[in-house]
């Protein structure tokens, strides 16, 4: 039997290829892998974009230490978490606490990015609503002036009420001011620089800002200063904001600090920009004269340099002081309308060319650093029971270094 053997392909002209097993067992190999590829990428980037959105929520809310006021809409805006606060005063320790007041408690803190703030933690009996006191809030943080302290934010959380603000490394004048040995540090040039400072920063809440704001309580516990003693007015808990053509007001709670507040405040609970300008007065003759009682005797004596801070020595400028001594005097008068404006001030401070009217005896005869002579008991203050007589049969009690959150009128 002969066998024959098939043609070859090449032999017979047709080419056919046969697909091989190893091909295709390529080609389904990768679109397995693919297929289960694909969804774990997409699951670890979902995964992964909600992580970052929770972390994220779980952020301490912090206010951008350069906020812009314009922005500044509700008090959402200018919100602290309340665990921030706690992790920059570690807890509010004892070796944060920079002060103590009416008010509550002030401490240092330093938040996470190294910002220092100061944090005002209101008692419980500060007495004023979370509506009235978020509206005041957002007011107030949008006041800008190198002379005012700013108000970063606020936390209320937890029943706290929280003010924060940018931290002044040099304290209050008074700390200062008052000390015997730290009054050293404060030769006339800075003294003088202090004054023109609170002059400016008054002027704009008087004039210049977009509200008109009567602070009430200025005192020298309520000036800080910066690093370089620029005066920064702080405290604005007693604040009173008006709108449209309102210069003032009347109020039957009167609070503030003896020795500071005007007379037709004291008395009659009328308060306006010229209750400030008597303020203003006072810490003027106190920052040059320090807890100096008798301004007015020595003036018409002609004997100033026997009243001035005798920390100064002789190195002061003869004229100069004199003029500061007569500027503070006026703003002190009783009469608010014999009192100059802030705007006036600023240009008797800053040129010779205004000249100065006379001033009559001061109101009170004031007396520097809280106390009052005995003109004040004619007019009615009784210091054993701490009261004003505002008639024959009604009195309105005086609370020094009282401090409430402010009434307040918006515009």
């Amino acid at each position: 039997m002969v066998l024959l053997a098939s043609p070859s392909p090449q032999a017979n002209g047709t080419n056919t290829t046969t697909p091989t097993v190893e091909g295709e067992g390529n080609k389904n190999n990768t679109g397995m892998v693919m297929a289960i590829v694909i969804p774990l990428v997409i699951a670890f980037l979902l995964i992964c974009t909600i992580s970052i959105c929770f972390w994220r929520r779980r952020l301490p809310k912090e206010v951008p230490y350069y906020t812009d006021p314009e922005q500044i809409t509700n008090v959402e805006s200018i919100l602290f978490d309340l665990s921030t606060l706690r992790n920059a005063t570690a807890n509010f320790s004892k070796e944060n606490k920079l002060g103590q007041g009416g008010f509550g408690a002030v401490y240092k803190g330093i938040l996470h990015d190294g910002r220092e703030i100061a944090i005002k933690r209101l008692s419980a009996g500060s007495g004023q609503g979370i509506g009235e006191l978020k509206n005041e809030l957002v007011l107030v943080a949008k006041l800008q002036h190198r002379n005012l302290v700013r108000l970063l934010g606020v936390c209320l959380e937890e029943q706290e009420k929280m003010l924060v603000y940018e931290y002044v490394p040099n304290r209050s004048l008074d700390t200062i001011l008052f000390d015997s040995i730290k009054r050293e540090q404060l030769d006339w040039g800075r003294r003088y620089k202090i004054i023109s400072g609170i002059a400016r920063g008054l002027l704009y809440l008087h004039e210049d800002s977009q509200l008109r704001i009567i602070h009430r309580d200025l005192k020298a516990s309520n000036i800080l200063l910066d690093e370089d003693m620029n005066p920064k007015i702080s405290d604005f808990g007693l604040a009173r904001l008006f709108g449209g053509d309102q210069t003032g007001g009347t109020t039957s709670r009167v609070v503030g600090t003896f020795g500071y507040m005007a007379p037709e405040y004291a008395i009659r609970g009328q308060f306006s920009a010229k209750s400030d300008i008597f303020s203003f007065g006072v810490l003027v003759l106190e920052i040059l004269t320090g807890r100096e009682r008798t301004v007015w005797e020595h003036w018409t004596r002609g004997t100033i340099s026997e009243i001035l801070d005798p920390s100064l020595g002789d190195r002061w400028p003869r004229s100069e002081a004199l003029r500061c001594i007569q500027i503070g005097l006026l703003c002190v008068q009783e009469d608010p309308a014999s009192r100059p404006s802030m705007s006036m001030v600023g240009l008797m401070l800053n040129s010779y060319s205004v000249s100065l009217q006379a001033p009559s005896k001061p109101a009170f005869c004031v007396g520097l650093t809280g106390g009052m002579d005995s003109d004040a008991l004619q007019k009615g203050y009784n210091f054993s029971t701490g009261e004003f007589d505002r008639s024959s049969d009604k009195s309105i009690p005086m609370t020094p270094n009282e401090v409430s959150i402010s009434e307040m009128e918006p515009r």
